[in-house]
């Protein structure tokens, strides 16, 4: 669980903090301090995403919850698995296959490459903040389990 509160909390972060922040500054600085942070927590993201990847796979298969997944009273757990899937595929492909052209791009318009990054993450966070609210309104209204008898 911790590595999906610092997967869906880095996103936050990156969209709510780095990117303003870099925003604010001249083309040079921005850039910077994109890149700086950028740095330092890449590699921990690359460590949380797959993480929080293999511990709900491994919830799924231990507890066999796989049938969840058409049930649309736990439609967070498929949305859940498709904004994993999705970041997996940001993170560990798009942005490899693409970061040269990007960087390239970015030494010409740093702040147009910073609202091509800030646009996806805030729709990400927004999709992430749905799907967590769905996960907590569950935990309170639960759906009614299967074989439970109607009153």
């Amino acid at each position: 669980m911790l590595a999906i509160e610092h997967w869906i909390g880095g996103v936050g972060f990156v969209t709510r903090v780095v990117l303003p922040l870099a925003s604010s500054r001249s083309p040079v600085e921005a850039r910077k301090r994109f890149e700086w942070v950028e740095r330092r927590f890449a590699a921990q993201i690359r460590l949380s995403i797959p993480l929080a990847g293999a511990a709900g796979l491994w919830m799924t298969c231990h507890a066999d919850l796989w049938e969840r997944f058409i049930d649309p009273h736990f439609w967070w757990m498929a949305a859940r698995a498709a904004l994993w899937a999705v970041f997996m595929t940001m993170v560990f492909g798009l942005e490899s296959l693409g970061r040269r052209k990007f960087e390239a791009f970015a030494w010409k318009d740093s702040a147009g490459a910073l609202r091509r990054v800030a646009r996806p993450h805030g729709v990400l966070l927004a999709l992430a903040a749905i799907t967590v609210l769905g996960e907590i309104a569950w935990l309170f209204f639960p759906a009614r389990q299967a074989g439970a008898e109607e009153a």
